[in-house]
């Protein structure tokens, strides 16, 4: 039976507030191109193209007007919707209609790795496990869910956010389960927290007798549920995958050095661009200073600013900032104007459409 993918992209995204207030964190960019769509092309590369996504009310409508029906991946997409945010293993229950019978591969939305999934997928189908966990070794393993092995490297326990972790595998949010994952969750109860956990279905898979197995990744894992998370992944993906392209206009007072890509209709003024840095369609950026791993989304206008190591999404506008911007996150048609000299640097976490003017 072929193979489905069920990617969640619910939630609320309270880690990356204010920004989520108005947006999916799912929808949030990484080298201008949505978090949620690295894993469509993951998913759709290992051969998977019939996807679910489950969406909430807040956000559904935003991630499905942005990723649209999946031909733009190769791909069929079907949207799931979860009416409050009831567990990972409530997610699964509620995309039962979508699954059938069929095994599936499930997906959090705000993940990125670097591994491939095909490899994971083919294992699980040639050895018909009931689940397959990847996993990865993590500094702090009190944060996440977390696996013990035994030395075949078969799964005997799970426990969700230790107080005194048994292990230091973290689950990296990639799953593969049969068809009976289903015959657990049905009996399932809600965990203290309120919620159905995916944690617990599967440790019921192990109990009553599944093939459950687990794979580390060897590359590495982002959770970008939090801004400087976010920075880093926006940091690792250029370092790795941005080539140099300069499809706007750049006069010849300005200054490029090494990997950078300009979209088309972007005009640069007078200014020292230092790769590796994006800039998307239709920008204007004058008398500015932008300096490694930054980011910036389509039409966003720059004037006189210095800025490193930052994401600025849509149509934001920054103008005579006498600081330098660094570390920092801001929101589609954010606008940030006008402050005095400063000698240090400043960090800013701007949700979208909001007017901040320095005096």
């Amino acid at each position: 039976m072929t193979m489905k993918a069920l990617m969640l992209s619910g939630g609320r995204g309270t880690r990356l507030r204010p920004l989520t207030y108005t947006g999916a964190k799912q929808l949030v960019p990484v080298v201008n191109k949505p978090i949620l769509w690295y894993g469509i092309e993951q998913i759709v590369a290992a051969g998977i193209t019939d996807i679910g996504i489950v969406i909430s009310p807040e956000t559904g409508d935003a991630i499905r007007s942005a990723t649209g029906d999946g031909t733009q991946f190769g791909a069929h997409i079907t949207y799931i919707l979860q009416a409050s945010p009831d567990g990972l293993a409530h997610a699964v229950k509620i995309a039962q209609p979508f699954l059938g019978d069929a095994p599936f591969l499930m997906y959090l939305g705000d993940n990125l790795i670097r591994d491939e999934l095909s490899s994971f997928v083919d294992e699980f189908v040639e050895r018909s496990l009931d689940a397959l966990i990847l996993l990865k070794q993590v500094p702090n393993p009190t944060a996440f869910g977390v696996a013990v092995l035994n030395p075949e490297g078969q799964v005997t326990r799970l426990v969700e956010k230790p107080k005194n972790p048994p292990s230091d595998l973290a689950l990296v949010g990639v799953y593969l389960f049969s068809p009976q994952v289903h015959r657990v969750i049905a009996q399932l109860r809600p965990s203290p927290r309120g919620e159905l956990e995916i944690t617990d279905a599967i440790q019921e898979l192990v109990n009553t007798g599944g093939n459950v197995t687990a794979q580390s990744l060897q590359g590495w894992w982002l959770d970008t549920g939090k801004k400087d998370d976010l920075l880093a992944a926006n940091q690792i993906i250029l370092d790795e995958t941005l080539s140099h392209e300069i499809s706007g206009t750049v006069d010849d007072a300005t200054q490029i050095s090494g990997r950078v890509r300009i979209g088309s209709g972007s005009t640069i003024i007078n200014s020292t661009i230092r790769g590796p840095v994006v800039i998307g369609d239709n920008c204007h950026i004058e008398n500015c200073f932008v300096g490694s791993y930054s980011s910036i989304a389509n039409g966003v206008k720059m004037v006189d600013v210095e800025m490193d190591h930052s994401v600025v999404l849509e149509d934001a506008v920054i103008e005579k900032l006498h600081q330098r911007i660094v570390d920092s996150l801001i929101g589609r048609r954010a606008q940030l104007l006008h402050s005095p000299k400063r000698p240090k640097a400043s960090r800013f976490m701007i949700g979208d459409d909001c007017v901040i003017e320095l005096t």
